[in-house]
């Protein structure tokens, strides 16, 4: 199947290799944003006339496929933010600062993103919360076995990404959500690299807090989501607080919120976005996830078995069955061969890629980062393979 059609991008010659960090937009979702602002642009949740009303509608409409997209059990537990860092930080800012206490233990692993480490961070400045981190396996992978061995009796959070962006590895998620409970822990996931790749049901893996974007699986920038089940929603304090989340309140400072979602969606949000992300999600469910998944771990296992031809490649997640390819070039700076790759038309991503503290674990600051996703083809595999073969 070709998706040059489909994405326009794609009729450049231009190979991109850089899906961790966005995707690529089909014209189906930049057209859905252009009909909003060529033909019925009002705000959202504002007006009473007509236009105000269909924008009403497909703002909640997307909110209702973002639930069945994620097996949410209602649209209210779907709250639109602007990404998954605004989602974290609502999170951690909204329910755990007021939740946690001086010397409780937070859980995170040094190869997290810095959206899910520096907000921990912030907090333990301000409350004297504890961070701790969890052990990577020597294939710098987390196990189920090293979650349990990092809990104590003040641990109260298990903050973790699902499938980390350098090193892709899927961590187990549904059996450490289950021991978590078990003790009375609650547990925030970091899915901006899963949910693009992989069916994800909120309740089959009894999530607490799940965090992604938009812009990773085919949607335009500035929409994420904070999904959250409804009795802890609900206990969550708007961190952002004004127009469209308040029913009442006055001078003498007499205030009533909304209920869920909209009392923490404060202000005009990306109405076009929110609309458009829509149709993103409905081009992903058309292709399905279970065969994106099945894709991706085929085409990395093609490319790795490509690149291990050369002695001068270093691979550091070759057998991590995922669309992400951490490696380097020896003898060469990593900047070095994404410039070259640049120059040929090959865009890959390099440098710490927001998860700084995991090169205190491999011993290297910086590194190229292929990451897949279902538009890319063997043959532009081959074309990068041919190209790395001047490099030596």
């Amino acid at each position: 199947m070709t998706f040059k059609e489909d994405f326009p991008m794609l009729k450049k010659d231009l190979i991109y290799f850089d899906n961790a960090a966005t995707s690529l937009k089909p014209r189906c979702v930049v057209e859905k944003m252009n009909d909003y602002y060529f033909n019925y642009g009002a705000n959202a949740h504002r007006g009473d006339y007509q236009i105000s009303k269909i924008v009403n509608e497909k703002v909640e409409e997307t909110r209702k496929k973002v639930a069945q997209f994620i097996n949410s059990k209602n649209e209210n537990e779907v709250i639109f933010t602007n990404g998954t860092t605004e989602s974290l930080n609502l999170v951690i800012n909204g329910y755990f600062k007021n939740y946690l206490n001086a010397t409780d233990e937070v859980l995170i692993t040094k190869a997290e993103h810095a959206s899910n480490i520096l907000p921990w961070f912030e907090l333990a400045k301000k409350i004297g919360i504890v961070v701790k981190y969890i052990d990577l396996n020597e294939d710098f992978t987390v196990s189920l076995d090293n979650v349990a061995k990092a809990i104590s009796k003040k641990t109260k959070v298990i903050s973790l990404a699902h499938i980390t962006n350098v090193i892709g590895d899927i961590r187990p998620i549904k059996e450490i959500i289950k021991l978590a409970h078990k003790l009375g822990i609650l547990v925030v996931i970091d899915g901006a690299q899963s949910v693009p790749h992989k069916k994800i049901d909120v309740q089959d893996f009894d999530i607490d807090f799940l965090c992604f974007s938009a812009h990773k699986m085919l949607g335009p920038t500035g929409v994420g989501v904070l999904y959250g089940k409804d009795n802890l929603l609900n206990r969550l304090k708007p961190i952002n607080v004004g127009g469209g989340m308040n029913s009442y309140f006055d001078s003498l400072m007499n205030i009533e919120y909304k209920n869920l979602p909209y009392k923490l969606e404060a202000g005009t949000p990306n109405i076009a976005g929110i609309i458009a992300f829509s149709n993103a999600l409905d081009y992903l469910e058309n292709l399905g996830m279970d065969n994106i998944c099945k894709y991706e771990v085929d085409l990395k296992k093609y490319l790795v078995e490509k690149l291990s031809k050369f002695n001068n490649i270093v691979m550091y997640n070759k057998d991590i069955e995922n669309g992400i390819l951490t490696f380097n070039v020896k003898n060469f700076s990593s900047r070095d061969v994404a410039s070259y790759l640049d120059k040929n038309g090959i865009c890959v991503r390099v440098g710490s890629h927001c998860a700084k503290i995991l090169s205190e674990v491999i011993g290297i600051n910086s590194t190229c980062r292929i990451s897949l996703y279902f538009y890319n083809t063997k043959e532009e595999v081959e074309k990068l393979v041919q190209v790395i073969t001047a490099i030596n």
